[in-house]
């Protein structure tokens, strides 16, 4: 089940570690995607403080809150850019959506079948979806201090294979948040020592979240009929004497 958005509010503006993970995750989502300039980029789950480096620079960012979850007004004090939705019927045009980042969604899903599909058919051609999940060999999925300690927890293996059963093809994933999951001082401290090391190849399973960029799979229309042309065609009534006229017939009597 989706956690409550005041909940989540909570952790990631009014908590130390919540700004730590912002932090670590807003970074390599700017490196995957640097430049964004006039596309559309969304978000669903609790995805907005994700979201917050493309309001400059994007055509239009959104940021879609399921309904299980409950919304809020975002960003606090501009214009509001966040809708309340269902899973599985966004109210978006398909195609429409260039960039998507989906966190706090996915594991959270009560359909995750549909959640998929839907994310396939708002995604546009040439269009990348972010997933960020728990790490289920990590320890944030283990604890109940931070909103990756809910929901169902995926190895990288476990969202490729889902995803490309849903029609999407992986293509980069990234692991993140080394730190401790903690709200002690010590704790906190030794997650931003270790959020400044590259620890991605020495332990990934020891990382609180899985990162997977994925694309649309968009097949081939299949043709009906012959694949290729007959060179020489079958006449039905090849053979058959062509009828000849009336005035053709007596010009050849009179010879």
């Amino acid at each position: 089940m989706h956690l409550d958005v005041i909940k989540l509010r909570a952790f990631y503006y009014r908590t130390k570690l919540g700004r730590i993970v912002q932090r670590a995750l807003r970074q390599e989502i700017v490196k995957l995607w640097p430049d964004v300039k006039g596309q559309t980029v969304a978000g669903f789950g609790f995805a907005a403080p994700m979201l917050r480096p493309f309001l400059k620079t994007a055509r239009r960012v959104t940021c879609f809150m399921p309904g299980p979850q409950g919304v809020m007004a975002w960003p606090e004090g501009k214009d509001n850019h966040s809708v309340l939705t269902s899973e599985a019927m966004w109210p978006v045009a398909t195609g429409h959506i260039d960039r998507l980042i989906v966190m706090h969604g996915l594991e959270t899903s009560r359909d995750t079948a549909a959640l998929l599909d839907e994310i396939w058919r708002v995604l546009g051609p040439g269009g990348r979806v972010l997933f960020i999940v728990p790490n289920r060999t990590g320890l944030w999925a283990r604890s109940d201090a931070t909103p990756f300690g809910f929901g169902r927890p995926y190895s990288l293996k476990q969202l490729e294979t889902q995803l490309e059963k849903h029609r999407f093809l992986p293509e980069r994933h990234i692991a993140a948040l080394y730190a401790i999951p903690s709200h002690r001082p010590i704790g906190l401290r030794i997650a931003q020592i270790l959020e400044g090391f590259s620890l991605k190849v020495a332990m990934p399973f020891a990382a609180g979240v899985v990162m997977v960029e994925a694309t649309k799979q968009v097949y081939a229309p299949t043709q009906s009929g012959l694949g290729a042309a007959v060179r020489r065609p079958l006449k039905v009534l090849e053979g058959i004497a062509k009828p000849v006229s009336g005035r053709a017939r007596s010009d050849k009597k009179t010879t």
